[in-house]
C-alpha cells in the first residue's frame, strides 16, 4: 500500500471511532493485529484481535453520547503512520473526559497490524477507572 492509502485507513479508523462504528473498528484490524495501551493503568496493555472484537463496543457504552478525536498532525513513512490527536467525550460517570494522544500505527495490505496509544494516562485513571489503579505487584 501507498503511504497515502495508509493514512486514508488511519483517517477511516479514527471516523470509525467517532461514529461509535464498532464493525468498522474490528474490521480495521489484521487478523494477527493488536492494539496497545502504554502506561500502568487498569485498561493498560496489548490486546489481540480476538479481544478487541469482544471489547470494541464497551468504550461506547462508557461514552453514550459518543466520544469525538480530533486530528491535530499526520505523519507517514511506508507502513508506519503517526497521528497527533485529541479527545472530548462525557463519561458515562459525568465527567468529561478529554485527552491527548499520540498513535502509531503499523499496517499491512491496509489493515492494522499495530495501533499503540500513548496518551495522558492520569486521565484515564481519573475518569475511565475511576481513579483505581492496578494491585501492586
Amino acid at each position: 500500500m501507498s503511504v497515502e492509502q495508509n493514512i486514508a485507513a488511519v483517517e477511516a479508523f479514527i471516523a470509525a471511532m467517532n461514529a461509535g462504528d464498532v464493525d468498522a473498528i474490528v474490521n480495521a484490524y489484521a487478523e494477527d493485529g493488536s492494539v496497545t495501551t502504554m502506561g500502568n493503568t487498569l485498561i493498560s496493555g496489548t490486546f489481540d484481535k480476538p479481544t478487541i472484537t469482544m471489547a470494541a463496543g464497551r468504550i461506547f457504552e462508557a461514552f453514550p453520547q459518543g466520544i469525538q478525536f480530533t486530528i491535530h498532525a499526520i505523519t507517514a513513512q511506508g507502513d508506519r503512520v503517526a497521528v497527533e490527536a485529541s479527545s472530548v467525550g462525557m463519561h458515562i460517570s459525568g465527567q468529561e473526559y478529554r485527552n491527548q494522544y499520540h498513535f502509531l500505527a503499523i499496517l499491512r495490505d491496509g489493515k492494522l497490524v499495530s495501533w499503540k496509544e500513548y496518551c495522558d494516562t492520569e486521565m484515564i485513571t481519573k475518569v475511565l477507572c475511576g481513579g483505581q489503579t492496578p494491585a501492586a505487584a
